[in-house]
């Protein structure tokens, strides 16, 4: 099974030049080839492929003004070339935009596919070196490859993927199902009443945020106190970031380590930005990454992670008769159920119906021959009858 294991890199000053020169190698090529395609393409109505680009390295490098190239590993050139691909995959098939060109300010990027290995506490890195690393645990496995990057702070990380030699645990619906309901002023309620509020980590440091910003467009542009002052914005953006990561990730694990079928609403964070009185506060809060984490983890763990209908009125149906009334504002955070006089947190009522959802997919997908929803009477103004009996345990 692959894992990715990201640890922090110290390289010395002599090693911080070779980077930037293989960082700086690696965004010319990609630049390069990028509008060879685009000019092959307007020329000829056809495109060229990975294998097409990385054919003409070799050419590159015998030209005296792009022999420089030679100084930085040839996989990682080569690399750079699978990895367009791969973009204009991603374009064609509707998952992502048009590749864009690289720039040298912003975050740095260099991917070796092979011959990086582990000695001590230092990463053996081809043409670098053995750079100084703080493992925060064990490597174990084969390395595949390793990802070294450098973010606006001027830090340097490497992302190790690693095979472990061990299958995928087959998934397993048995035991405790959870529904989750993801909100802003608590960030997250779950079916079995647990509230969890929302950090508010950007609100915290916003007033440091300000004052630096305000200082860095006092600076003039292209001094040395103006690139000092964008390291100390870029330094706390760095730890909102960090924050944010911080409890997302031990929240995850907790719900992962807990429950064994976890449901979701299936939310469309784009277009909610629109909405330029809650877009700040959406932004801030990081649903997106936040299902992200629980997906991944839960297939490391062999449990089940599903996506209810975002069009599912999972707030507006009484979990216990099904009855769905008309409508419910944003400001209803209580309401009664007219049909069965049930009264309903408007959230948790929504992490219920989310689990009991995300059961009833399970059963007729399938997969889930343990996890049942509760029987319910029928309704008409509310969902089918269900047909499956609730298992204890």
């Amino acid at each position: 099974m692959l894992k990715v294991v990201k640890v922090r890199i110290y390289p010395d000053t002599s090693q911080k030049v070779l980077l930037a020169k293989a960082f700086g190698s690696c965004r010319w090529v990609w630049n390069h080839f990028l509008n060879l395609i685009n000019e092959t393409y307007k020329a000829t109505g056809k495109g060229l492929s990975s294998y097409d680009v990385k054919k003409l390295l070799p050419q590159l490098k015998k030209q005296e003004d792009t022999a420089w190239l030679s100084e930085t590993y040839s996989q990682c050139l080569q690399q750079v070339c699978l990895n367009l691909g791969v973009a204009f995959n991603n374009f064609f098939e509707k998952r992502a935009k048009y590749p864009n060109f690289k720039c040298k300010h912003g975050k740095q990027s260099l991917q070796y596919p092979a011959n990086v290995k582990v000695e001590n506490d230092c990463l053996n890195v081809p043409k670098i070196g053995l750079i100084y690393t703080k493992f925060h645990r064990i490597i174990e496995g084969t390395i595949k490859t390793v990802t070294i990057t450098k973010n606006c702070c001027n830090q340097y990380y490497a992302s190790i993927l690693v095979d472990d030699g061990k299958d995928k645990p087959e998934v397993n619906s048995e035991g405790k199902a959870i529904g989750i309901d993801l909100g802003l002023t608590h960030f997250a309620i779950t079916s079995d009443g647990s509230k969890f509020d929302n950090p508010k980590i950007l609100k915290k440091h916003e007033a440091n945020l300000k004052r630096k910003q305000q200082q860095l467009s006092r600076k003039q542009k292209g001094s040395n106190n103006r690139n000092k002052s964008r390291l100390k914005v870029a330094r706390v953006h760095k730890k909102i970031t960090n924050c944010r990561e911080d409890f997302l990730h031990k929240l995850s694990r907790r719900i992962v380590n807990e429950n064994q079928v976890i449901a979701v609403e299936n939310l469309n964070v784009k277009g909610m930005m629109q909405n330029y009185c809650l877009s700040k506060a959406i932004q801030q809060v990081g649903w997106g990454q936040f299902c992200t984490m629980l997906k991944y983890k839960a297939e490391q763990e062999g449990k089940v992670y599903i996506e209810v209908n975002r069009f599912f009125p999972s707030s507006k149906t009484c979990h216990v008769c099904l009855n769905k009334i008309g409508s419910l504002p944003l400001d209803v955070r209580y309401w009664t159920c007219l049909k069965c006089g049930t009264k309903h947190d408007r959230d948790i009522n929504a992490a219920i119906n989310i689990r009991d959802e995300g059961l009833r997919m399970l059963q007729t997908s399938g997969t889930g021959d343990k996890a049942y929803r509760q029987t319910v009477s029928h309704s008409n103004r509310g969902r089918k009858k269900s047909t499956t009996m609730l298992v204890s345990g």
